[in-house]
């Protein structure tokens, strides 16, 4: 008997043993391309803090969906007043931030307020000018009064730039992050990773994932070796290049292909000379061959733009043939920019892949109608410094994923440096409608007067090719706002 009893009982102990060794994982290390100056989304502009920290640890009244709807948030639901001015949002109940302090409407107007703010440090400002005032009902109500109706604005409160924080942890968000979501932070280990683990105290549905490991690898040629070893099991938009093709074929990888809000652009400082000159900048458009950019950059998978709209939205306009490639027509508007020989000008780099390749076939195609570019490599925290804070610079290539930003040009202190008030006048116009198919309309005219206007060199819309191990659900497949939303990834069987 006691036999049989002591071969159940180990019987018992290896099935246990073996149903545990085959439960599905609940930690996932994903790769990360760059690195985020800091983790903070109301301070900054880099698109790697959203990805860490959107719906992951952050969250406002509403966010952006997997396929770029509106839903709802830390807000249940809303109404909206007759004349179109007046949003009255009702909370979640019973919420709170990560340190324990309770999220109340108090948080929600801090939050607003502080980012319209005179001396506010939100990169995306614009998103709150419309605000009049924001007002707390009661705890569970918040009441948001426009100066003029804005038909995107829930649509704004979805951006990384309008989560909502504590003012007890506002001040330290950018080394210790504090919301509201179904992660908190743990750790960031600077030049290496930041890692979250599951919020035990989440008001809303909990994650499935116990840990997440965000690996910063800046170097692309390093991403397969390490999915390959299984060091990283995913990428949510990686550069492969040559490499693609070997991991499309590998049963271990789901390899897929889809889009970005991220229009890819030759930056250029519209104030700066000669790029002041419109026949420069028409002169440049035409020298650009956009076929063989994208087959470079991005393994010709980038879809051609002609402005600064994503080929994806209903209102786009294609526009690649204002300025076809013309190598003559380049030439022949330099000379009427009184500038026949040429001109030598610089262009920093970013480290991501897009803009160190395209920047090399950029700068030859430019040098076919006398434009000698030197090539300047900046790491991250430089470009964010140098090009987009003090806006010295020439020329420059980014992606800005940031969910239908057109809106940015219309802001005189934007890097660009670009004024024109006819478009400012579409886009006052654009804030002011509700009407969805007069919005598209005047998207088409905005889009137009940046084409024509030649504002930067658009180049292609940033293609997703997101990597991740075969056994991995929940990963998004395009990216209509700039996240690494892990709130509902999982690993299967």
């Amino acid at each position: 008997m006691k036999t049989w009893t002591s071969i159940l009982a180990a019987a018992a102990f290896a099935l246990a043993s073996t149903t545990a060794a085959l439960a599905a994982r609940t930690d996932i290390v994903v790769g990360l391309p760059l690195e985020p100056p800091h983790l903070d989304p109301t301070a900054g502009a880099a698109a790697a803090i959203d990805e860490i920290g959107y719906a992951n640890i952050f969250e406002g009244l509403t966010r952006i969906g997997a396929a770029g709807e509106v839903l709802p948030a830390l807000a249940e639901s809303w109404t909206l007043s007759d004349d179109g001015k007046v949003y009255t949002f009702k909370l979640h109940t019973g919420v709170k931030f990560h340190d324990g302090s309770a999220f109340d409407a108090e948080d929600v107007k801090f939050s607003l307020d502080r980012a319209r703010a005179e001396d506010s440090t939100n990169a995306q400002k614009g998103l709150f000018a419309q605000i009049d005032t924001v007002d707390v009902v009661d705890p569970a109500t918040v009441k948001v009064t426009l100066k003029a109706p804005q038909g995107n604005f829930l649509y704004n409160m979805g951006w990384g730039d309008a989560v909502i924080v504590a003012p007890e942890s506002a001040d330290g968000n950018k080394e210790k992050p504090v919301g509201t979501g179904p992660f908190k932070f743990d750790s960031w280990a600077k030049g290496s990773s930041i890692t979250i683990s599951k919020n035990a105290d989440y008001w809303g549905a909990p994650v499935y994932l116990d840990k997440a490991e965000f690996r910063v690898i800046p170097d692309a040629a390093a991403a397969v070796p390490a999915l390959l070893s299984g060091d990283v099991q995913a990428f949510a938009n990686v550069g492969l290049g040559d490499a693609l093709a070997q991991v499309q074929s590998d049963p271990r990888f789901k390899v897929v292909i889809g889009s970005t809000e991220g229009e890819t652009v030759l930056s250029t400082n519209n104030k700066k000379p000669p790029f002041d000159k419109l026949e420069v900048r028409q002169a440049i458009a035409h020298a650009l061959d956009r076929k063989a950019i994208i087959d470079g950059a991005s393994s010709g998978l980038g879809i051609p733009i002609g402005s600064h709209f994503s080929p994806g939205n209903a209102a786009y306009v294609d526009l690649t043939g204002t300025y076809p490639h013309d190598i003559a027509k380049a030439k022949e508007l330099l000379k009427a920019a009184g500038l026949e020989n040429g001109f030598k000008a610089t262009i920093k780099l970013p480290p991501v892949a897009y803009a160190r390749d395209g920047g090399q076939i950029i700068a030859s195609q430019l040098r076919e109608i006398g434009i000698e570019l030197e090539i300047i490599p900046v790491e991250w925290a430089d470009w964010l410094k140098q090009v987009f804070t003090d806006k010295d610079y020439d020329l420059s290539i980014v992606s800005h994923v940031e969910p239908n930003d057109i809106g940015i040009y219309a802001r005189k202190d934007y890097y660009f440096q670009y004024d024109n008030p006819a478009f400012d006048k579409v886009m006052e116009e654009l804030g002011a409608t509700s009407d969805e198919a007069k919005r598209n309309e005047l998207y088409g005219q905005a889009q137009k007067i940046l084409a024509d206007d030649a504002v930067n060199g658009f180049l292609f819309q940033l293609p997703k090719i997101g990597v991740w191990d075969a056994k991995i659900e929940g990963m998004w497949e395009n990216t209509p706002t700039p996240a690494i939303d892990l709130t509902k990834v999982k690993w299967v069987d």
